[in-house]
């Protein structure tokens, strides 16, 4: 399965909508995308997850590179509308507590 990624800018924000699986094989798509997103100070950077059905491990590591980056550069990522078998990643690895993630759905969309 391919992911798609579609940015919408808006004025001290990025939204990210991403629908599709996250794994080795799209995340250096995602990586490629987003993270410089995240070099602009004070801008925050949202990640829509809601059709995202399947991430492993790498994705994972995107979203670190990513909350690293939002460190270093002053700008905020946020995750949003993630569907429970992939928020359980974040929940397992505790990455829920150190990432912003809000408004996680049930299920989600089959």
């Amino acid at each position: 399965m391919n992911l798609n990624i579609d940015i919408l800018e808006e004025t001290g924000k990025s939204i990210v909508s991403l629908s599709g699986e996250i794994d080795a094989y799209t995340a250096p798509q995602l990586k490629e995308a987003l993270i410089p997103l995240t070099v602009e100070k004070e801008r925050t950077v949202e990640v829509d997850l809601e059709d995202v059905n399947y991430m492993d491990s790498t994705g994972l590591g995107i979203f670190i590179s990513a909350l690293k980056s939002t460190k270093e550069h002053e700008s905020h990522l946020k995750l949003i509308n993630i569907q429970d078998r992939v928020f359980r990643l974040f929940k397992i690895t505790g990455l829920d507590e150190i990432i912003d993630v809000n408004a996680v759905i049930r299920g989600g969309k089959e």
